[in-house]
Parts: structure tokens; sequence; C-alpha cells
């Protein structure tokens, strides 16, 4: 290398001067970034879920879940919306499944790795310094090596200190635009992991109404055999002394093998639901569970929130993960423009050489290098360009997704509300059918004993008795359902958790992105 003769001032100020003027300059040029920005999809123009006015309020009917509830317009949704159901046992299990479900536990690791990755793109931003040190000790032959360098010994050390820096400019937006794309990604997988925790408060709520509704018709089942049992029992003494035919006795005992049929079903339900249960909280099925649900454990919010249009579509964490995926697809067109324009990087280098160690940097030892590049690609086969139509569908395809997942929040609080109004009156006909069914047997028992009836009236009237009282525990059933439902479909009231501005799977975190409509 030849030797610097210029003043070790002027050479300490060169390099530094010159990459701080260098960076000035690079400001001033990445100071737009190409490709579309993104603009937030205006909300649907509606005014309504439904194309007619739903009641204001539905029927109610007199049994635990027969509540009448009334609609209110723009009601908020409490964090713990499943706190409205009033069960303290149901409380305390999704507590603690949050904890342990795997589920949970997989989408805030995926959160993290976004998070991650946002970060190591931003790293692109600034500067890549390293430094080298190389000592060695050499022997060259007599007669080829500079004898001012070894003072005329073959045997000599040579020390090497370098300090290199690299800097590529993002003129033209290229590492902005990917780091927007992975922030919005990050913003997807923050309200996934929000949805996460709405779908499995949402699946416990329905799965523990589910064993409810299931030990409300086993109890049920367990009385219509009871009578059943009664009844068989009396016809055979009757039978022995001739007042029945040996017809009427097995009639009986074929409508109560009919219904001690129906038992094992039940509880094979029961069992399935408790298994379902066992998974929901991160447990194995032979794990033990320390609650068990029935239909008095539960009681119905008298007031029912009715989200405006305009809001469901900031509440709901699918349809703000579908906007994150479309504002990622948007920042991606920008970053396939400015892959097909040049890129420029610059360089440099400060370093020392010596057979010395604190001679390094002495005058006559130091070496520095600036440089600049411009690379620009003019032929590739057509690739940058391909990935530039990619890229546009990629966008469209994420454009007809949201409207897709929007379209689908509207139909899913819809249906909700339907579901809400006619359960209500299902449920209604059903107490009145059940209590009808109720007086008709007893009736019909009263008649054959005094011989006004035969077997088969009594029979009869058992199994519309039966079918009724199954009805009625699968109608309250379905009207607190209708409840859980209707609080997932309008998102789960995340945005009013009392830390401001974090999310359950940022572990208390402040946002990076607007994530809640307050």
């Amino acid at each position: 290398m030849l030797p610097d003769h210029r003043s070790p001032s002027i050479r300490s100020r060169i390099p530094f001067a010159g990459t701080a003027c260098a960076l000035a300059v690079c400001g001033v040029l990445t100071a737009c970034a190409v490709g579309p920005n993104f603009q937030t999809p205006k909300a649907p123009d509606a005014t309504a879920y439904t194309p007619k006015p739903l009641p204001t309020e539905t029927a109610s009917a007199p049994v635990q879940g027969g509540e009448a509830q009334r609609f209110v317009e723009g009601m908020q949704i409490p964090e713990q919306w499943w706190s409205m159901l009033h069960s303290e046992k149901l409380d305390r299990f999704i507590a603690a499944a949050m904890k342990a479900n795997p589920t949970v536990t997989a989408a805030q690791a995926a959160l993290r790795q976004a998070q991650a990755q946002v970060r190591a793109q931003q790293g692109f931003f600034f500067p890549t310094v390293s430094g080298s040190y190389s000592p060695s000790r050499q022997r060259n032959a007599v007669g080829t090596i500079s004898p001012t360098l070894t003072s005329g010994d073959p045997l000599y050390n040579l020390h090497t200190a370098e300090l290199s820096i690299s800097y590529a400019p993002d003129v033209f937006g290229l590492n902005r635009r990917r780091v927007e794309s992975l922030q919005a990604l990050e913003d997807a997988q923050r309200f996934e992991v929000e949805a996460t925790y709405l779908t499995l408060a949402s699946n416990i709520s329905l799965a523990a109404i589910e064993e409810a509704s299931l030990r409300a018709q086993i109890d049920a089942q367990q009385r219509i055999v009871a009578i059943e049992t009664k009844l068989y029992n009396l016809l055979q003494k009757q039978f022995t002394l001739g007042f029945v035919s040996g017809l009427e006795v097995a009639a009986a005992r074929a409508q109560l093998a009919q219904a001690e049929q129906a038992l094992p079903g039940l509880r094979k339900q029961l069992a399935l639901q408790r298994d379902l249960l066992a998974a929901l909280a991160g447990k194995l099925p032979a794990d033990p569970l320390d609650a068990e649900f029935t239909f008095d454990d539960f009681k119905l919010p008298a007031e029912l929130p009715v989200s405006l249009p305009s809001e469901l579509v900031r509440q709901r964490p699918d349809v703000r993960a579908a906007e994150a995926q479309l504002h990622s697809a948007t920042a991606e067109v920008g970053v396939a423009i400015a892959n097909m324009l040049p890129q420029l990087t610059i360089t440099g280098s400060y370093g020392g050489t010596a057979t010395v160690f604190n001679q390094m940097f002495s005058a006559g030892n130091v070496f520095w290098s600036l440089a600049g590049n411009v690379a620009q690609t003019f032929f590739a086969g057509g690739t940058m360009l391909a990935l530039k139509h990619g890229a546009d569908a990629a966008l469209v395809q994420a454009e007809a997704q949201y409207r897709s997942t929007v379209i689908n929040a509207f139909q899913n609080v819809a249906d909700t509300l339907h579901a809400i109004d006619a359960d209500a009156e299902t449920l209604r006909a059903a107490i009145t059918s059940e209590q009808a069914a109720r007086t008709t047997l007893e009736i019909t028992e009263k008649q054959l004993s005094s011989g006004y009836v035969n077997v088969l009236a009594v029979l009869n009237a058992e199994q519309t008795m039966r079918t009724a009282t199954q009805a009625t525990a699968q109608a309250q059933a379905a009207r607190f359902t209708d409840t859980v439902a209707l609080y997932q479909s309008l998102g789960g009231g995340w945005w009013n958790r009392q830390a401001e501005g974090t999310q359950v799977g940022d572990a208390g975190k402040p946002a990076r992105a607007e994530v809640a409509t307050r």
C-alpha cells in the first residue's frame, strides 16, 4: 500500500467528514418511499344489521334462562364479557385456562417472533460497523522484503487493525416499506392473539353451557325412567291379577327400555363435553376438573349490547387482522417497486499496520478508504417485473379477503340477533308445551287408576312428556349460547382493557399501532 504523505490532522478529518457529508445527503434522499401508501378502509355504510328492526326486548319464560333481554344500542362491552353470565365457576375456569392453554402460548410466541422480525429489519436503517485485528509473525526469504519494514531481519511481526463501516441509504424506501410490511404483520399477529383469547373464552363458555344442558337432559330422562319403571311395575302386578293384558305390559316394558336407551347416549355426550373442557383448560382428559356446570350456575344479562355498525370493523379482531394483512400487502407493492430501482451503498474503513503494536496508528502506518457504489439490475429474465405483478395480485387478494371478513362479521351479528329473538320465543313455547305435557300425564295417570283410559294413553302421555322436557333443556341452552355468540360476534370487548393501550398478547407493553377505538 502506498504511504499517505498528508498531515495526520488532515488524514484523520477526511474520512469522518466525508462520511458525515455523505450520510447527510442520504438523509435528504431518503425522504420518500415509492409505492402506494396504505389507507384504512372505510367502514361499511350500514345503519343496521338486519333488514327489519328487531323487538327491543325478547320474550320471557318462567324458567332459568328464560329472562327477557333488552337490546341496548352502543352499550359498552366489558373486557371480561363472560362475567355477564354471572357464573363465578366460569370466571375461575376461564382465568385458569387463559394461563394454561397451549394455543394461547403459541399465539403469544408468534407475536414475539413478529416483533423480533420488525426489530431485526429496523436494524438496516443504521450503518454496519465492524472491527478487526490481525496479528501475525512471518519469515521471508532474505532480499524479498523491504529492509526498512523489518530492519533487515527476515523474521518479523505484523499487526493490522481496521474499523469498517457500511451503509445502504434507503433512497427509494425499500427498507422502510419492508419495515412497514413487517409492522403490519406484527399488528395482524397481535389481533390473532386477541382472537385466540376471544375464541378460547367463547368455546369454554359454550362447552360449559352445553354441559349444563346435558345434565338437565339426563336429570329429566332419569325422571322419565323412574315414572315408566313405576308404571311397568304396577302393570306387572295388575297382570298377575288379570286386570290388564300381556300386550299392555309388553308395551310398557318397550317404552321403559326406550327411555333407558337414551341415557347412555346422553352420558357419552356429557363425558365428551368434559373432555373438551379439559382440553380447553390445557389439561389431559384424565386430569380432574374443578367445576361442574348446571343451569343454576348461569343467569342471563338483562341488557345486551348492540354495537353501532360503523364501530364493528374496529372491534372485531379478525377484521383488524385482515386490515393489517391488507396493510402489509400494500407495503409489499412498494418493496417490489423499490427493488427495481438503483441501490446505493457507502463503505468506509480506517486502520493501521505496523511491525510494532503501539506504532499501528503512527504517521505513515495509517490507511483509510471511502467509497460509494450504485447498482442497478438491467436484465433479470423478467424476475423483477413478475415479482411486482405478484405483489399487485397479492394486494387484490388481501382487499377481497378483507371485504369477505367484514361481510362475515356483519353476518355473524345479524344471525345472532335473529337467534336471540327466535330462541326466546322457542323457549317460551317449549315451557308451555312441557307444562301442558306434564298436566296431561298427571290427568292420564289418574284416569288410568280410575279405569277411564287404557295403558296406551298413559304411555303416549309419557312419550310426549319426555320429548317436551328434552326440548326445554335444549331451548334453555340456546338462550345462553346466543348471548355468548353475540358477545363473540361483536369482538369481545378487548378494547376496554383496563391497562391503557395494551393487549392480552403483548404482555402489558404498549401497542405500536392503534388497536382500540376509544
